[in-house]
């Protein structure tokens, strides 16, 4: 495996060939954590992985890996020079498919113009220590998936970055220790990829990854004994890692203590429901639901993301191709515009909105054919529940099926939602659904008494909404009863 000419031809050095490091003995200084070597000497294990440091993007292999954030349009070090080998192929698929992939998850597009056949795309988490366990689980997902993705797609050679970007506040040698757990326990149960190299993009990536990898993958009898006093987590079966707060005890009948001594040995329950119970703690607990996933393994964790995709593209293509001039004559949901920052303004007039006369599936369709040009940047929403009723309430198990079949883009891209002419029961009602069904969009919502308030963010040229909308703001309000400040939008 080389990179390519242009890139001088600098071949990739397998980690079977590299010279082993002095070792330190620890035999007289404190007793080993490990009775034996849990990652013993395997030569043939050896021979496929190479770790290596430059830019993945001139290797010729069969796939490489790309870190990047939910809307696979993050900018770092690997995913820029990515982007720019790929050519502007790569963008427009990613635009025009509207693809998108959650934190721990894996998405797949074509190599284009480099010199691979599949760039696999991934999220890592942010690192938190308060939820480190948690953070460390969808890392391990990272690399899991992207692995057991090769696999599918029948790799040879893999090229595999370092997932954990400087942004994402990774300690180097937690992120190191995981991405070789992960690879080396892949590798003993799968024949696929039959190469897989490791690419640091900086010596500050490369440096952890030489010195843990002797743990895990040992060049020799010596190297492998040694690290029984160097290695402290040998982690599950898939190479996750195993931590004591997971370990949950469970005896068979809590009012009877007659067998407890018996079962001692046989009360704990399997890692894998343990990892799952501690995994949804952590999310419960967690500011920020998007970096903490189960660490259970699943048998395909992207495929609900992929179902709902697909879902979405076909709800897309009814909306382009079935008549909705019913929904769209009512006038009630309209673009006017653009705010003082250039992001388009969608309006939705409450009143016009006739839950007992109109085909909400139909509504949904309209909603997507005018909203998806829209949200592949930022938007914004005006909604004015200007003298509406409770015929204009919509069921809340039609705003939760909304609120599941948009696509992250929309809740992402998402700046505010202003409500102008709220009631109680519109407060209310809105708390509730952004603290229970959608928390993503909860900081975004802004009540305003009045329209005027709106013209702090937007122009008044800009902004274009019914007579009656003005009418009732005056009435209750007055002539400019509000001066906006256009300094700070």
């Amino acid at each position: 495996m080389r990179a390519p000419a242009s890139a001088g031809g600098v071949a990739v050095t397998r980690w079977s060939q590299t010279a082993p490091a002095p070792l330190t003995d620890y035999a007289d200084k404190a007793p080993p954590v490990h009775a034996y070597p849990v990652f013993p000497y395997d030569d043939e294990i050896n021979q496929r992985l190479a770790i290596w440091q430059g830019d993945i993007s001139t290797l010729e292999v069969d796939a490489i890996t790309n870190t990047t954030d939910e809307t696979l349009s993050e900018c770092n070090i690997v995913s820029e020079r990515i982007m720019q080998g790929a050519g502007p192929d790569l963008k427009e698929e990613i635009i025009t498919k509207s693809l998108e992939c959650r934190t721990g998850e894996v998405v797949v597009t074509g190599g284009f113009d480099l010199h691979c056949r599949h760039i696999i795309h991934t999220v890592s988490p942010k690192y938190v220590a308060k939820y480190h366990t948690a953070a460390e689980s969808s890392l391990h997902n990272c690399y899991k998936n992207v692995l057991h993705c090769a696999l599918e797609l029948g790799v040879r050679s893999l090229a595999l970055c370092v997932v954990s970007s400087p942004r994402r506040n990774f300690p180097p040698d937690v992120a190191a220790h995981v991405a070789l757990r992960t690879i080396r326990r892949h590798l003993e149960g799968a024949r696929l990829p039959a190469q897989v190299v490791l690419v640091s993009a900086s010596g500050a990536e490369l440096s952890p990854l030489q010195a843990l990898a002797p743990l895990y993958f040992p060049r020799g009898a010596r190297e492998a004994d040694a690290a029984r006093w160097r290695l402290r987590d040998a982690g599950g079966a898939a190479g996750d890692a195993l931590h004591p707060e997971r370990r949950i005890r469970i005896i068979h009948n809590p009012h009877s203590h007659a067998d407890r001594a018996a079962d001692d040995d046989t009360s704990l329950c399997d890692e894998d429901a343990a990892a799952e119970a501690a995994a949804a703690f952590a999310r419960a607990c967690s500011p920020d639901t998007q970096l903490l996933l189960p660490a259970a393994p699943a048998p395909a964790p992207h495929a609900a993301r992929r179902y709902q995709s697909e879902q979405y593209e076909r709800l897309l293509r009814r909306a382009r191709s079935e008549d909705l001039s019913e929904v769209s004559g009512i006038g009630c949901l309209y673009q006017s515009g653009v705010d003082r920052l250039g992001r388009p303004v969608v309006v939705f007039i409450g009143k016009w909105f006739p839950i007992s006369d109109i085909d909400l599936d139909k509504a949904l369709l309209y909603l997507i054919k005018l909203l998806d040009p829209i949200v592949r940047g930022d938007y914004v929403i005006a909604y004015f529940h200007t003298l509406a009723s409770s015929n204009n309430h919509p069921p809340f198990s039609w705003l939760k099926e909304v609120y599941t079949v948009l696509p992250y883009k929309y809740k992402k891209n998402l700046k505010a939602f202003y409500i102008v002419h709220p009631t109680f029961w519109t407060k209310m009602m809105t708390w509730w659904f952004t603290t229970f069904m959608a928390p993503a969009i909860k900081a975004k919502v802004h009540n305003l008494p009045g329209v005027e308030y709106l013209y702090s963010v937007m122009a008044r040229d800009q902004l274009e909404v019914p007579a009656f909308v003005t009418e009732y703001d005056m009435t209750i309000n007055g002539l400019h009863y509000f001066q906006p400040d256009t300094n700070n939008t």
